[in-house]
């Protein structure tokens, strides 16, 4: 598991990686990291989901990133790109890290929270999801216009389910 402080390392050692390679780092930080590192949600993740913006080579961030986890003793797949199968479009939010070399944000809250409610596969997204909702100012209807463009192909429904369900939770009505 990955503190806020090792995930901040390891990005930073990126960086530094990848300026002594003269490129430039831009990822989208989606899932459990943004989770522990915007929202104080929880104290670890497991990895590190992204979507490589920058370079368009993503076998280079890739390449990097293997060497940050053969120097901090992390799984392979500290950092992977693997979600951007679920990303039917990118919003961007809040920047997470800038330090030479990279440059790490993370997408809007109501994206997180389509794909929280897309994934929808144990409590540690239901806790997610309630969290981000929280972090959600507007009626129900409104709430859910903004996140529509965010959810994933195919798991619209499921979404919409857990997200009237999470809605009853927190606000008794549905």
């Amino acid at each position: 598991m990955l503190s806020r402080t090792e995930i901040s390392q390891a990005l930073e050692r990126l960086g530094e990686l990848a300026v002594a390679q003269n490129i430039h780092i831009e990822l989208l930080l989606v899932g459990g990291a943004a989770m522990v590192l915007l929202y104080n949600a929880r104290l670890s993740t497991r990895d590190l989901d992204v979507i490589i913006l920058r370079p368009r080579q993503p076998h280079l961030v890739r390449a990097l990133a293997s060497q940050v986890a053969e120097e901090y003793s992390l799984p392979l797949d500290w950092l992977n790109d693997g979600v951007k199968g679920f990303v039917a479009s990118v919003s961007h939010g809040p920047t997470l890290l800038s330090s030479p070399g990279i440059l790490v944000r993370t997408t809007s809250v109501e994206q997180l929270l389509a794909m929280k409610l897309s994934a929808w596969r144990d409590d540690v997204d239901i806790a997610d999801a309630t969290r981000l909702l929280q972090e959600i100012t507007g009626e129900r209807a409104t709430i859910w216009k903004r996140m529509e463009p965010y959810l994933i192909p195919g798991l619209e429904m499921k979404a919409e389910y857990a997200f009237l369900d999470l809605w009853e939770s927190l606000y008794g009505e549905n």
